[in-house]
């Protein structure tokens, strides 16, 4: 594990690009390709804004993403793949993108994307930490034992009242009550993780995350821990409640 403390969500996002920019070519130089995975939410402006701008052969890179709430359509602002498209896709125009789809045949859409998924390894995921402590949309107690690609989930109350924080709905009862995601065990058979994890309201599920004896199903992200090539991206506010001496920057 590695963590990096900078001022700022910019200084973070610049620093968390930086590595997954070099791992990504590392990748490309080794296989002739890469295959990523994105993750989304507020937490991660900084870092695909400095990401998109490396420079990297995209057109070797093959992008999949985390998560989809169920009947959510693609036009609606909290659209995870109307996310990705404007600030990634669109924008550097990768190999292959490969989104999860919460509409239609769920269990056909799963199938597919899972099938495309487990080709070949991941070689850099950028997974985020929600204030529920959260690794995609596996609120607590996640599920660490399904060994599913991807699975439906029921959104809890602390991860909605995050949504609505993010500003991406209004109230509680228009966020969706289920999603797709990625599972916790999916997610830790990729190579590389990097988690951009900025702002005060992260605070707790980081010191939750980094002070926990062992892994618990109650803080999902600490199975991140467990990874042997982890790197934890914090600013001031996220890395507030822990210790520093017990940050190596």
């Amino acid at each position: 594990m590695k963590i990096f403390v900078g001022k700022t969500a910019k200084e973070l996002g610049e620093k968390a690009a930086e590595i997954a920019a070099n791992e990504i070519r590392k990748a490309i130089e080794e296989k002739g390709r890469a295959r990523i995975i994105l993750s989304t939410g507020a937490s991660q402006f900084e870092t695909l804004d400095s990401l998109v701008n490396k420079d990297i052969r995209w057109d070797q890179v093959t992008m999949f993403h985390l998560d989809e709430y169920v009947g959510l359509p693609q036009t609606h602002i909290a659209s995870f793949r109307k996310y990705l498209k404007e600030r990634f896709v669109d924008i550097v125009h990768p190999k292959d993108a490969f989104f999860v789809n919460g509409e239609g045949d769920i269990e056909e859409n799963i199938k597919k994307l899972a099938a495309e998924l487990r080709k070949k390894q991941i070689d850099v995921a950028l997974i985020g930490i929600g204030e529920n402590g959260h690794i995609a949309f596996n609120d607590p107690p996640a599920d660490f034992e399904v060994k599913d690609a991807y699975i439906v989930v029921n959104l809890d109350d602390a991860c909605k009242r995050q949504q609505i924080g993010e500003g991406w709905f209004k109230t509680m009862s228009e966020v969706p009550d289920k999603a797709i995601s990625m599972t916790v065990y999916q997610i830790m058979q990729s190579k590389c993780i990097i988690s951009s994890v900025p702002g005060k309201r992260k605070a707790e599920a980081v010191r939750k995350t980094l002070t926990a004896d062992k892994t618990t199903p109650l803080v999902p992200a600490t199975m991140l821990k467990e990874h042997k090539n982890w790197s934890l991206f914090l600013d001031e506010g996220s890395a507030s409640l822990i210790d520093k001496k017990d940050i190596a920057e």
